[in-house]
């Protein structure tokens, strides 16, 4: 068992989601930065859909009651083992009686924490994650906690190469379904943007703030099927990515859909920080 001492600020059991259920008006989920989830998962031998921690800007302080090895990713939250630091993107044996210890982000927002074996909770959905907009799945973790994990199986391997974000990263978009509700110089004035991160931002959606994207038709427009990425465009003009926790409708024109391979540069965004768009 793992036991929470600290939970930090918003720690959940993610791993990549919930697949097929948006008829029930159920999004994907899942870890917010899919990539350092993954990175996580294979340090320790995990196979890329087990069950990790996802830490938000505060980390969670951990006890452990029996050996485990256990690896981060993403975020850097200043770890550290008893007095010992811990890498920002690797993997550690720990020994019964240990305590890992996680502080704020000194870089990025979200910080992935595996256990070999996987954080075992039970399935809903076939999926173990939390999804904030709904409620579903096991709920944020509170001190006194206990976490079980479950049996190493497999054996750790490359987790690749660590991606590291520009100053302004660039997010690949697609234009469409409604880029024919905006004025025709909507997407040149996206695309020439420079948009800084909201801290309204959470894994539903990232508010962005700068230019306006003038709409061409005031009609309403009736609620549409959303996907992570959407690029939404309320009546103020600034636009709203989805993220992991998406609803899965939405009323608000959609100018376009980021590249489902940039969203974990906008899940690492932190808030007061800038972001452009280009061609995906």
């Amino acid at each position: 068992m793992i036991v929470v001492e600290k939970p930090g600020s918003l720690t959940l059991v993610e791993d990549l989601g919930r697949t097929g259920c948006a008829h029930l008006a159920v999004p994907r989920s899942g870890a917010a930065d899919r990539p350092a989830a993954i990175r996580a998962n294979r340090r320790v031998g995990n196979d890329d859909g087990a069950a990790v921690l996802e830490m938000t800007l505060i980390g969670a302080r951990l006890r452990f009651e029996r050996d485990a090895l256990v690896a981060l990713a993403g975020a850097d939250m200043d770890a550290r083992l008893d007095d010992t630091a811990v890498a920002s993107e690797g993997a550690v044996a720990v020994r019964a009686g240990q305590v890992l210890a996680c502080g704020a982000a000194r870089r990025g927002v979200r910080a992935y924490f595996a256990v070999a074996g996987g954080i075992d909770t039970p399935l809903l959905l076939g999926s173990r994650s939390h999804d904030l907009l709904s409620g579903l799945g096991p709920p944020p973790l509170r001190a006194g906690d206990r976490l079980a994990f479950g049996a190493a199986h497999g054996v750790p391997r490359d987790a690749g190469a660590v991606p590291v974000p520009p100053e302004v990263p660039e997010l690949r978009f697609t234009p469409g379904p409604r880029e024919d509700w905006f004025e025709a110089d909507a997407l040149r004035a996206l695309m020439l943007s420079t948009y800084t991160v909201s801290p309204d931002s959470n894994r539903s959606a990232i508010r962005l703030q700068g230019a306006v994207l003038a709409r061409a038709t005031q009609d309403e427009l009736p609620s549409e099927g959303m996907v992570p990425g959407a690029i939404q465009v309320p009546s103020d003009g600034q636009p709203v990515v989805m993220l992991a926790d998406y609803p899965t409708t939405g009323g608000y024109p959609v100018i376009g859909v980021v590249h489902p391979d940039d969203l974990w540069l906008l899940a690492q965004a932190r808030p007061g920080s800038t972001v452009r768009f280009g061609p995906g």
